[in-house]
């Protein structure tokens, strides 16, 4: 059992994962997967438009605080090897109005790099231009807007394509969380595009 642990805790030794957000970010969908990185040996950074915190939504009310590691306009995507997007319904609605973070999105697609989409996150990559025939899924209320940009949408728990990640709700967050550790892993996908 403790050789199973160490190994799962190198998987991703030497990785920095950045993760977007801004306030009313789905809680549980930023905490579970932040979580499965670091016990795999991943280094996170919280980044969002402003300093200071971002409080998250937990269900059906305002949950928690939690402090910025580096504030958007800071940030330098090239610094990260990969991309997690947390979803709630305001969060990524707010950052799709933000020119720095839809660019901040694009440059991981243009660079090969993993990016891992949970349930209205799909937005901001809409908004990023980066979803045109593309295999993925999200929250069922954003289906119409995938496919309208061009995503073949499917309703499956995680959908894998050529380094994106996405699942539909924070029931499907174990299965996200081992595809996502998977293609980090896994690297720069060269099939990956913008």
């Amino acid at each position: 059992m403790l050789q199973v642990t160490m190994e799962n805790q190198q998987r991703l030794q030497g990785k920095k994962v950045a993760i977007l957000l801004t306030d009313g970010f789905e809680q549980v969908e930023m905490t579970e997967p932040r979580k499965a990185l670091q016990e795999a040996g991943a280094e996170t950074h919280l980044i969002a438009p402003n300093g200071g915190e971002v409080k998250g939504w937990d269900t059906k009310d305002w949950g928690q605080s939690f402090p910025i590691d580096v504030p958007l306009d800071q940030a330098r995507p090239e610094a990260y090897d990969a991309l997690l997007l947390p979803g709630g319904i305001l969060n990524p609605d707010q950052l799709r109005m933000e020119r720095k973070a839809v660019e901040f999105v694009r440059h991981f697609f243009e660079a090969h790099k993993p990016v891992a989409a949970i349930c209205h996150a799909p937005i901001l990559l809409i908004e990023a231009d980066v979803v045109r025939g593309r295999r993925m899924t999200s929250y069922p209320s954003i289906t119409t807007d995938l496919r309208n940009a061009g995503a073949d949408w499917v309703d499956e728990e995680v959908v894998t394509d050529q380094g994106l990640v996405t699942s539909r709700k924070p029931d499907d967050i174990p299965a996200f969380n081992r595809k996502m550790i998977e293609e980090i892993r896994e690297g720069i996908h060269d099939r990956q595009h913008a």
